[in-house]
C-alpha cells in the first residue's frame, strides 16, 4: 500500500480534533498536525482551499475531509 500524504488541521481546544488523532494513532496513520489557532497562514491556506473555517479538517493526498467523517477517511486512507 502507498504511503498517503495525511495532513490534520486542528487546535487544541478542539475535542473533535483529540478524537481524530485516536483514530490516526489506533489505525497507525501516520500524518503532519497543524494547529491553525497558532499558525495564521496555516488558517488562511486551509480556508481558501476547502472554503470552511472549522477544525478539524484533513488532507489526503491534498483531498479535504472536512469535520471526522469516518466513512470517508476509511475510504481515503484503505482502511
Amino acid at each position: 500500500m502507498k504511503s498517503k500524504n495525511v495532513i490534520l488541521f486542528s487546535t487544541p481546544t478542539c475535542s473533535w480534533c483529540r478524537k481524530l488523532k485516536t483514530y490516526f494513532k489506533e489505525n497507525k496513520i501516520r500524518f503532519k498536525e497543524i494547529d491553525v489557532s497558532s499558525d495564521p497562514i496555516a488558517m488562511r491556506d486551509m480556508i481558501k482551499k476547502s472554503g470552511q473555517r472549522g477544525v478539524p479538517q484533513t488532507w489526503v493526498n491534498n483531498y479535504p475531509v472536512i469535520g471526522f467523517d469516518k466513512d470517508k477517511l476509511k475510504k481515503l486512507l484503505e482502511i
